[in-house]
This record gives C-alpha cells, structure tokens and sequence, in this order.
C-alpha cells in the first residue's frame, strides 16, 4: 500500500464516489485511480466501497474505518511536510486563511499587514467563501487558520476558540423617517423595507430570529454578502440596512448614511477562529492567532489543539 492509493481513495469520497472528477481532482486519470483502489482493497482484503457494476454506490462498514485510518495517516503526512518547513524555513512559507467577506474586508487587512512586518518572507493566501466553505477548506487543509462568525462549531474535526464579539448596526438614509426616532423597535422594522445579509453570512441567523421570537415576517427585499453593496442599496432608498458594525464604524463610516446600535434587537455576535483538528500550526500561523485579538495567546491555542482548551467567554 501506498500514499498514492490514500490520497485515491480520500479523494473519491470528498468527490462523492465520483472517479472521474476525483481523478481530475488528483491530475491523473480515472482507469489509474480505480486500479489502484482495487488493489488496496484487494492488500487489505475488504471491499472499501461497494459497487454496482463498475459504479462506486457507497462506502461499505470496514471502508468507513480505513477512511478513518487514511484521514489520520495523510494529516500526519502533512504535518511532518509542516515541521520540516518550520525548522528549515523558520520565517518563510505562505500563510493560508479561510474567511467570510466582512472579515476579509474590514478585520484582516491589519493583522495581515503586520504579520507582513514581522515575517517579510511569508505569503499570505486569502481565500473567501460561506462559513460553511471555511469549514470545508481547513478539513481539506486548503488553509491552516479559518475565521467566521457562523457554522464552525458544527464540525466536530475542527478546534474552534472566541475571538471577538461584534454587533448589528442599522443604516438609514438622512431623510429616512426611522432615522429621527430616538429609538428603532422591531416592530418598526417590520414595517419596512429591509437590506441585509444572505442567510448563511454574517449573523443572519440572529436577524431572522429576533424577528420570529416576535411573531414578524421582515420584508427583506435584497440580500447580499458584502456591506459596501448593502450600504450603497440603502443610499438608493430601497430600504433600511442591517451590517455588521466594522462596516459603518471608524475609517468605515459615512457621512451619508446614519447608524444606531442593533444589539437591543439582535443582541451580540460571535467569531470564531478555527483549526484542523491536529493539525500541526507553523510558528507564523500562531502568532498571526494573536494578531486578531488580544484574548488568543499561543499557548491558549495549543492547549485546545491538545484536547485541553481553556473554557472562557468574551
């Protein structure tokens, strides 16, 4: 058995018994990978999926625990390329981040440009996506260091720890007739036209919540995944905003446009930074943790990489 009949096999899986995209997947071709699964199995002396004709349908009982046994041995394979690299490259590599659009936008550029400072010979790889997608990036170690505020506590192989808390902010027109009310009610709002977040991105959850414990519909009439769009629709008069705070405060606030606290109505917010589950973390990858907030220390994170993290709130 080989590295090479690993990676098939967890790749036709992450591809949903798909050969021919796992072998696209993996630069090779479809007849090779379906070989090499055969003869592993045929070493092993198990059926790893079970076919139909020459169609993978599923993956068998004893299959499911070689998954495990390849998932464990191919993240050790990674982690000991990750521990050459810290030791024969200390200050040089390339950083990958998994994040949504706010946080790419309005919280990374400064710890990112520091991190820049402190290691001039590391790269920084961005890659946005759902939090969902976050998740499914730092699984398949597309990236070392996730960041969002939704789903990454749903994924048992992920170590997640709080890293800041964060509030709603709603976002009037000048003229607009909420905007001179000293204070916004849910009710008010559901009497209005809304601009918010689609539903998987930056604490929409909260959002719809806060409206049904009320027993109210909101009449949301355009969802997007970036403030800038949202704010610029609301300067149109389509309607009343809903955006994360680091979009309409500090360097980010406009003239234009009149903000008040959503935290009465949807409360607070959490993100969250995440990991692989042992996964090992490059020296850079730790101290770029403790650039993104003062509460995440390198050996907090190590701890919870160990299975012994600290329970703390924000």
């Amino acid at each position: 058995m080989n590295l090479h009949q690993f990676r098939f096999v967890q790749e036709a899986v992450r591809r949903n018994l798909n050969l021919t995209e796992a072998a696209k997947a993996l630069h090779t071709s479809q007849p090779g990978v379906s070989k090499a699964i055969i003869e592993l199995e045929d070493e092993l002396g198990i059926e790893i999926f079970a076919r139909h004709g020459k169609r993978i349908k599923r993956v068998t009982e004893p299959g499911q625990q070689v998954l495990k046994s390849i998932d464990i041995i191919l993240r050790e394979v990674n982690n000991l390329r990750r521990i050459g690299e810290q030791f024969s490259h200390q200050d040089s590599g390339t950083l990958s981040i998994a994040t949504t659009h706010t946080q790419a936008r309005y919280v990374l550029p400064a710890p990112v440009a520091r991190l820049r400072q402190l290691y001039p010979k590391v790269n920084v790889s961005l890659h946005q996506g759902s939090p969902d997608q976050v998740a499914r990036m730092l699984m398949d170690e597309t990236a070392e260091i996730g960041m969002a505020t939704e789903s990454l506590t749903a994924y048992p192989d992920l170590i997640t720890l709080p890293c800041y808390e964060w509030q709603h902010m709603l976002v009037f027109p000048t003229d607009h007739p909420l905007a001179q009310k000293d204070r916004v009610g849910i009710e008010d709002l559901a009497a209005v036209p809304l601009i918010t977040y689609h539903p998987s991105f930056t604490g929409r959850g909260r959002i719809d919540q806060a409206f049904a414990q009320r027993n109210l519909v909101p009449n949301v009439v355009l969802e997007a995944i970036d403030s800038d769009v949202i704010k610029t629709y609301v300067r149109l008069g389509m309607g009343v905003g809903i955006v994360a705070e680091m979009a309409v405060t500090g360097e980010n606030q406009s003239n234009d446009l009149l903000t008040r606290p959503g935290a009465p109505l949807f409360g607070h917010n959490l993100t969250r930074v995440a990991f692989k589950r042992g996964a090992y973390l490059r020296q850079f990858v730790l101290r770029f943790a403790e650039l993104l907030s003062d509460r995440l220390s390198r050996d907090l994170i190590l701890r919870a990489m160990s299975g012994t993290p600290d329970d703390y709130e924000l």
